[in-house]
C-alpha cells in the first residue's frame, strides 16, 4: 500500500512538467501537502485524499488549495464528486506554478501505463464565454467537444467563467460527465475565488482529465463494513444513510437537502434585504418567514424538488443525493439564501433567474450575492446612484405590499443588471483589487462608509469574505480561513473566549475531512472514525493526528485578522446577542454581563468581544513542534 503522494508539477508558461513524490513522514494529504507547496511554490493545487476510489462515501472530494485572491491568504476549497476521475490519472495532486502567455486549457490524460500525456492549448476564451450556453457552460462545451473523444473514459473538466478574468471571487466549475454527456449536476470550488488565481495568476481558463482506471488499493466493503460494525453496530451503509439523512430528506421536516432542512427550521432567524431583518422584532420576522417563506418560496422547492425527488449526486455513488434540482437548476440554501431574500427576492422562477446568470458568468455565489445585496441596499438608501453602479432600475425592497413574484422578478433582474456591471467595470464598479478597497476609495467625499452596510470578515489589508449564512457570531470569528465551516456556526450562545476555542477545535475536526479528501456531510462518522482506518491500513493514526494539529496551527500563524470594519457586523453580533435572552430566553449571567457591556459602550464591548474569540483561537492554536 502506497505511503507517499505523487505530485504532478506543471508549469503553464512552458508546457515542463515533472513528478515529484512526498512521504507520510510529513504530509498525509491534499491540505497539508498543499499548503506546503503554495507557501514554497506559490502554487494552486488539486489534489484528492488517500481514499479516493475507495468505497467509502463522499470520498472523492476535489480539494484546492493556495493563495486565494479574496482572501489574501492561504486558503482551502472544494469540490464534490471530482476526485473521483482526477484519481485515475495516478497522481495524488496537480500542482500549477508559472503562467501561461495566453488564457488556455490544460489537458491531462493517462491512457494506462504509468506516463501523463501534458498539454497547454491557448484558447480564444473570452469568444467562447460569449457563445453557446454562454459563460462556464459553453466553455465546459466547447473543452469536452475539442478534447472528450481523446479519452478512453470519460474525463471530468474544471472551467473558469468572465467573473475569474475581471473580479477576485471567481469559482471554479465542473460536472458529471456520464456515457459522453455533459451532466447538468454543476458542483464547485466556489470559496476562496480560485478560479480568479487559476486565471489570472496561471493563465489556465479550463482543465480537462481523465485516464483508465486505477485500481485502488481499498475496495473491500467486507472490512469497511467490519470497521463500521466495531464502532458503530452498523454496516457502512446503514450508518452513512442515518449520517446524511438531512441532505437527503429529513422525514420529520418533510423536506431535504440544505435549502429545504435550513429554510423550514429559520422561523425568526431569517435573514433578508441585506440583513435588515435583525433590526425588526421577532414577530415581524416570523410573519416575513411564514409569508414569503414557508407559503411561497419554500412551498415551490418541496412541490417541484422534493415531492418530484429530483435529486441528483455530485458524480460519485452516495446515497445523500444532496444535489436538489429543478430541471438545470441546482438548489442548494446558501445561494439561494444570498441570492434570494437577502436580496428581497422570494420566488423560485426569480431565484432561479439570478442564481444561473451568476454561475454561468463563474462567480462565488456566496460572495457574488452578499456583494449584490449591499449594492441593492446602498441604491435604496441613496448612497449610491443607478449611474454610479451602471444599473437602470431600483430595488423594491418595502416590505408593506411586497408582491412576492413580481417584486422578486424585478429585484432578480436588478441583480443581473449589477452582475453585468461589475464584469463591464460599470459607472463605479471596478472590483479588480477587492472590495474593501473599492469602498474605501470611494466613500471618500461621501460623509458615510459604504462598507458600513456590508456584512463581511476582513484579512490582512485587503481581504474579504461573505459569511456563511447563518445569524451566529461564530460566522464573523476572526479565524484564519473564513467563509467555510472551519469554525463554531452553532446558535446557542457560548461565551467568547470558549467560541474561540471550540472554533479552533472545529478547524481541526474539518482539517481531518479536507485532508481526507472527504465531504463533510459525511462527518458524523468519518471524522472519528477514518483516523482508525489510517491506523490500521498504514500503521499512523497518531502521526497523522498530530499532523493535523500542525497544519492548524501553521494555517493560524498565518492569521491576520482585522476586526470588524462595518457597523452591520457589530450589529449583527449584537443582536444575535439580544435575541437570546428576549426570544429564546437564555438568562445566562455571562450573556447578561456582555448585553450590559453592549449597552454600554457597544464599540468597546465589540472590539473586547471579538480580541476574546481571538484569545480563545490562539490559545488552542500554539505551534506545534
Amino acid at each position: 500500500m502506497a505511503t507517499h503522494q505523487k505530485v504532478l508539477l506543471v508549469d503553464p508558461s512552458t508546457g515542463f512538467y515533472k513528478t515529484v513524490k512526498y512521504g507520510f513522514d510529513r504530509y498525509f494529504g491534499p491540505v497539508d501537502l498543499g499548503i506546503h507547496l503554495a507557501d514554497k511554490k506559490n502554487s494552486l493545487n488539486f489534489g484528492v485524499g488517500i481514499f479516493a476510489g475507495s468505497i467509502f462515501p463522499g470520498s472523492n472530494r476535489l480539494v484546492v488549495t493556495g493563495h486565494s485572491p479574496c482572501w489574501q491568504g492561504l486558503y482551502v476549497s472544494s469540490m464534490g464528486g471530482a476526485g473521483l476521475v482526477f484519481n485515475n490519472l495516478g497522481i495524488n495532486m496537480l500542482s500549477l506554478v508559472g503562467k501561461a502567455p495566453a488564457p488556455s486549457v490544460l489537458y491531462l490524460n493517462r491512457n494506462h501505463g504509468e506516463v501523463i500525456e501534458v498539454e497547454v492549448v491557448p484558447i480564444p476564451v473570452e469568444e467562447i464565454w460569449a457563445g453557446g450556453r454562454t459563460g462556464v457552460y459553453a466553455l465546459t462545451d466547447y473543452v469536452h467537444e475539442r478534447f472528450g473523444s481523446r479519452f478512453e473514459k470519460d474525463p471530468r473538466i474544471l472551467v473558469c467563467g468572465p467573473a475569474a478574468l475581471r473580479t477576485d471571487m471567481g469559482a471554479i466549475m465542473s460536472v458529471p460527465i456520464a456515457r459522453g454527456k455533459v451532466g447538468l449536476v454543476d458542483t464547485w470550488a466556489g470559496r476562496g475565488g480560485f478560479g480568479s488565481a487559476m486565471l489570472q495568476q496561471h493563465g489556465i481558463a479550463a482543465i480537462i482529465y481523465g485516464g483508465t482506471v486505477v485500481e485502488d488499493d481499498f475496495r473491500d466493503r467486507t472490512v469497511a463494513d467490519q470497521w463500521f460494525q466495531d464502532k458503530y453496530n452498523l454496516k457502512l451503509a446503514q450508518k452513512d444513510l442515518e449520517a446524511t439523512s438531512k441532505y437527503r430528506f429529513d422525514e420529520k421536516l418533510g423536506t431535504g437537502g440544505t435549502l429545504g432542512v435550513n429554510f423550514t427550521t429559520m422561523g425568526g432567524k431569517i435573514m433578508a434585504f441585506n440583513y435588515r431583518t435583525i433590526f425588526d422584532s421577532e414577530d415581524q420576522r416570523l410573519q416575513m418567514h411564514r409569508r414569503f417563506i414557508v407559503d411561497h418560496y419554500l412551498k415551490q422547492f418541496n412541490e417541484e424538488t422534493i415531492a418530484g425527488r429530483q435529486q441528483a449526486n455530485c458524480g460519485e455513488p452516495c446515497v445523500a443525493a444532496c444535489k436538489k434540482m429543478n430541471g438545470p437548476y441546482k438548489k442548494d440554501y446558501e445561494p439561494y439564501q444570498t441570492m434570494g431574500p437577502l436580496c428581497g427576492i422570494f420566488d423560485q422562477r426569480a431565484a432561479e433567474l439570478l442564481n444561473h446568470h451568476c454561475d454561468a458568468m463563474g462567480f462565488d455565489a456566496i460572495s457574488c450575492g452578499g456583494v449584490l445585496a449591499w449594492l441593492m441596499d446602498l441604491l435604496d438608501t441613496g448612497k449610491l446612484t443607478r449611474e454610479e453602479v451602471g444599473v437602470t432600475r431600483m430595488p423594491r425592497w418595502n416590505v408593506d405590499g411586497f408582491e412576492r413574484v413580481t417584486d422578486s422578478l424585478h429585484n432578480a433582474e436588478l441583480g443581473v443588471e449589477l452582475i453585468d456591471a461589475i464584469l463591464a467595470r460599470r459607472g463605479l464598479l471596478d472590483f479588480r483589487e477587492g472590495i474593501r478597497k473599492w469602498s474605501r476609495i470611494h466613500s471618500t467625499g461621501r460623509g458615510v462608509a459604504l462598507h458600513d452596510s456590508f456584512v463581511y470578515t476582513a484579512f490582512g489589508r485587503r481581504g474579504w469574505m461573505v459569511p456563511n449564512q447563518y445569524w451566529v457570531a461564530g460566522a464573523l470569528a476572526p479565524m484564519t480561513i473564513m467563509g467555510k465551516y472551519y469554525m463554531v456556526y452553532s446558535g446557542e450562545f457560548i461565551a467568547p473566549r470558549e467560541l474561540g476555542r471550540k472554533c479552533a477545535e472545529r478547524l481541526k475536526s474539518e482539517l481531518i475531512l479536507d485532508n481526507l479528501g472527504i465531504c463533510r456531510f459525511h462527518r458524523a462518522w468519518a471524522e472519528e472514525l477514518l483516523p482508525e482506518v489510517i491506523g490500521s491500513l498504514y500503521g499512523c493514526r497518531d502521526e497523522f493526528l498530530r499532523a493535523i494539529s500542525v497544519l492548524a496551527s501553521r494555517l493560524n500563524s498565518h492569521n491576520c485578522p482585522v476586526f470588524w470594519e462595518s457597523q452591520r457586523d457589530i450589529d449583527y453580533v449584537h443582536t444575535f446577542l439580544l435575541r437570546k435572552r428576549e426570544v429564546e430566553g437564555d438568562q445566562s449571567p455571562e450573556l447578561l454581563w456582555w448585553l450590559e457591556k453592549f449597552a454600554a459602550d457597544r464599540s468597546e464591548a465589540a472590539k473586547e468581544f471579538w480580541y476574546e474569540m481571538l484569545k480563545g483561537i490562539n490559545e488552542s492554536l500554539v505551534d506545534i513542534f
